[in-house]
């Protein structure tokens, strides 16, 4: 079994964005040459996540707006707070998750046509996420 990883960088410009990684992943697959097998696509960082979904601009403004509705409503009550100020998005990492995986089957990831990979930023703008992809497979 062969194992291949990457680490992607994006920038952040926004408290919450959703930030489109679906190309750079399919790239990465691709390159890999590894034709079936499984990816792990996981952000390292405690207030982000990666999610899937549809890349159409008002659904994007309901998934922010949602997230907000989720964690930000008792931020004034969270204790992390009184440290960083941003526990809501330790809250959303900790609801949402930091990974996402896929089959992969005839060299390419296995996902619906209108599946986009997204990384989820809820403590920005940061100048850098990483993101770790991993396929391992044949």
């Amino acid at each position: 079994m062969k194992t291949v990883n990457r680490v992607i960088r994006v920038s952040t410009k926004e408290r919450f964005q959703l930030v489109n990684i679906t190309r750079e992943v399919e790239s990465f697959v691709k390159e890999s040459g590894i034709c079936q097998g499984i990816l792990i696509v996981s952000v390292p960082h405690a207030t982000a996540s990666i999610i899937v979904n549809e890349n159409e601009p008002g659904l994007l403004s309901d998934i922010i707006e949602k997230v907000k509705e989720i964690t930000e409503p008792g931020s004034s009550k969270w204790l992390h707070n009184s440290i960083d100020d941003n526990a809501h998005a330790h809250i959303g990492s900790a609801l949402f998750g930091h990974e996402r995986v896929f089959p992969i089957i005839d060299c390419r990831i296995l996902k619906g046509i209108w599946q986009d990979i997204f990384l989820l930023e809820m403590d920005g703008p940061r100048g850098e996420r990483k993101i770790v992809l991993t396929v391992l497979g044949e």
